[in-house]
């Protein structure tokens, strides 16, 4: 068979490890796809020195890539939101298939690019886009396809990840560690997407789509980052029981979808609170499987590019596929936009567990006060722990909540951080217990 004619646009950290494993591996890629997969052109602003581009093509203008006729398969590693859609949609115009790691680009346009890659008949693959060389998306879509899930949930950024662990390990603050996830360069100099949590949120859109058979609603999801969590919070959990993770969760209820990032608190003995470091892992709930684990490398130049090449292999192998017979991005067919069968849910209608932590002043009544607006908004404590005076005669206080709507908890804040007795804001986090009775 021909040989399957690839163009790269982006030749980054991705980039050069997607073209260094192509032809580092090439037989045993070639044996498995059943034809040959050879790089025709890369389109990239500059040269990177650990890759040999001796006899490419090379264009710095990426749209040459998009439009050139020899081309089957345009690999997408630009990132970003608005070139990276044009750049797309331009190769889908010219009947390309496209293999993309960008999980911006799918989960704010994929929607719109899957239906015009739908009608031109071609392929839009993107494994890479979620967790880097952890094949999810195949298994979710795939191999769990007998299967109706219920919640999937994640450490989907290792960036965040890396943060609290060794806040947790070694006794640091939130911008110490920072700084060095920075330095080492695991953290962008701008760090927002990954501490904020959108960069997970773009993950986890992906994901309950592939899961639940609904278009992507990226624009829903609820997002709430890391950055206020302090040592403090870290140590307290430890003592009761809990280790703080950054999750994607979402869940299917009788209502709708659960879509949101957030900091949790999640029991040592469960899978996810054992996940450290810069690793990713994520965990699917079937009804017919039970609960299923994938853990490995979320990012990085090899491990994402073995996602990219595992998606030029199903590409090369589904070029000769008649379109309506291949899997459907989304897992499920016929998926509309605008579809209400399962609304993504409000993050006020969700129901949870929480640890609290606030400051009152040292004097009789106020942990009554504390009891009673929690007590008046339905709010049940299952514990609740003084701690010794801080200076200037401020008590640390913790508690932590049986389950309890979020608008209700809200209030809840609202009421105590009112009072004269609670010094600064109230520290919210929420208490996950993810297993199959959740």
């Amino acid at each position: 068979m021909k040989p399957v004619k690839v163009g790269i646009c982006g030749l980054g950290t991705v980039g050069s490890g997607t073209f260094n494993v192509l032809v580092r591996n090439a037989l045993d890629i070639e044996r498995r796809a059943g034809r040959a997969i050879v790089v025709e052109q890369i389109g990239a602003r500059r040269d990177m020195p650990q890759v040999d581009l001796t006899g490419i093509n090379v264009t710095r203008d990426v749209f040459e890539v998009a439009r050139n006729p020899d081309i089957d398969v345009m690999v997408e590693l630009i990132g970003g939101y608005d070139v990276a859609r044009e750049l797309v949609l331009e190769a889908i115009r010219h009947g390309k298939h496209v293999v993309t790691a960008n999980k911006a680009l799918i989960a704010v346009h994929g929607n719109e690019i899957f239906r015009a890659a739908a009608e031109q008949g071609v392929i839009v693959a993107f494994e890479a886009a979620v967790a880097g060389g952890i094949p999810v998306i195949k298994s979710l879509r795939e191999g769990l396809g007998a299967n109706r899930i219920q919640w999937v949930a994640g450490i989907i950024n290792g960036t965040g990840n890396y943060i609290l662990t060794h806040m947790r390990d070694e006794g640091r603050a939130f911008e110490d560690v920072l700084a060095e996830a920075q330095a080492l360069g695991y953290a962008e100099a701008d760090p927002t997407f990954d501490v904020e949590g959108i960069d997970a949120a773009h993950k986890l859109t992906i994901l309950a789509s592939i899961a639940y058979g609904v278009p992507l609603q990226f624009e829903r999801a609820y997002t709430e980052g890391i950055s206020r969590i302090t040592f403090d919070d870290v140590k307290q959990a430890d003592a009761l029981g809990y280790i703080i993770k950054h999750l994607g969760i979402s869940k299917r209820t009788e209502d709708g979808i659960e879509l949101r990032v957030h900091p949790a608190l999640v029991p040592k003995e469960q899978l996810l609170a054992n996940v450290h470091g810069v690793k990713n892992a994520i965990e699917v709930m079937g009804d017919a499987v039970g609960p299923t684990l994938y853990y490995g490398a979320g990012a990085g130049a090899e491990p994402t590019a073995s996602a990219v090449v595992a998606d030029l292999l199903d590409v090369a192998r589904d070029m000769a596929t008649h379109h309506d017979y291949r899997t459907p991005y989304l897992a499920f067919s016929g998926i509309v936009e605008g579809d209400e069968s399962l609304p993504i849910l409000p993050m006020e209608n969700i129901v949870t567990a929480y640890y609290l932590r606030l400051l009152a002043v040292d004097r009789p009544g106020v942990l009554a006060r504390v009891a009673t607006i929690l007590a008046e908004q339905g709010v049940s404590i299952e514990a609740l722990i003084q701690k010794e005076a801080t200076e200037g005669e401020l008590v640390p206080i913790i508690i932590t909540t049986h389950r309890t709507r979020e608008a209700n908890m809200n209030e809840a804040i609202r009421q105590l951080e009112a009072l004269a007795d609670i010094a600064g804001p109230v520290t919210r986090i929420r208490i996950e217990h993810l297993d199959e009775n959740v």
